[in-house]
């Protein structure tokens, strides 16, 4: 925050730059309103808001971008990653403005990330979020991750939800393995069970990095 005060030669603030910081943290890690801190701290509300705004920008500035964090595990000799969503839930607001944040799938309110993570479950990077309408295929889509992921020359690994993301040629390797879902009249071979178990222990690291993501502090 300091340095973005004096790159943009900002002649002074209401407060200083280390409580700007502890303020946005209150309103991102608490969920306290703008307003009450406020009235605690000698500002307008829409004072906090824009604090809260830019601060919110700068962290997004300093996320990795897609294909550097892609090739920085291929540099490490990785050939795999872990791809998972997660919707983060929301209060439930009125307007039109909300409505595409309400997630059929879940019954409520919030908005999707997708995570990638190493085969350890540390967490390598984090999307945009996007409405809770959206879905885990189309996120992903819109990111291009299959062309990043062939370009890398990495393999990923996901839930049954990403079923259909890997749009390549048939000829093609795979770039995002996916377990086998069964349908009303076609269940499960046994193959295939032991197959979704294997699958799924492979993937349990990637829910340690949610956990993570979730629980740990701004």
């Amino acid at each position: 925050m300091r340095g973005r005060l004096k790159k943009i030669r900002s002649r002074w603030r209401a407060l200083p730059a280390g409580k700007i910081a502890g303020i946005v943290l209150a309103v991102l890690r608490c969920d306290h309103r703008p307003g009450d801190l406020a009235d605690g701290n000698g500002v307008h509300r829409t004072t906090v808001s824009r604090w809260v705004r830019e601060v919110v920008g700068l962290l997004a500035t300093r996320a990795p971008r897609l294909d550097r964090a892609l090739r920085k595990i291929a540099r490490k000799g990785g050939g795999m990653i872990l791809l998972d969503g997660s919707l983060i839930h929301t209060r439930r607001r009125t307007g039109a403005d909300n409505r595409p944040n309400y997630s059929g799938k879940h019954k409520c309110h919030g908005l999707l990330v997708i995570a990638l993570t190493d085969d350890r479950g540390r967490l390598v990077r984090i999307s945009a979020v996007r409405p809770g309408r959206t879905s885990e295929v189309t996120a992903c889509r819109h990111d291009k991750l299959t062309a990043h992921l062939r370009a890398a020359g990495l393999g990923a690994i996901a839930d049954l939800g990403f079923i259909g993301l890997d749009d390549g040629p048939p000829d093609a390797d795979p770039a995002v393995i996916t377990g086998y879902k069964a349908a009303r009249n076609r269940p499960l071979t046994r193959g295939q069970k032991l197959s979704n178990k294997a699958l799924a222990a492979v993937r349990a690291p990637v829910e340690h990095g949610f956990a993570y993501l979730k629980n740990s502090p701004i």
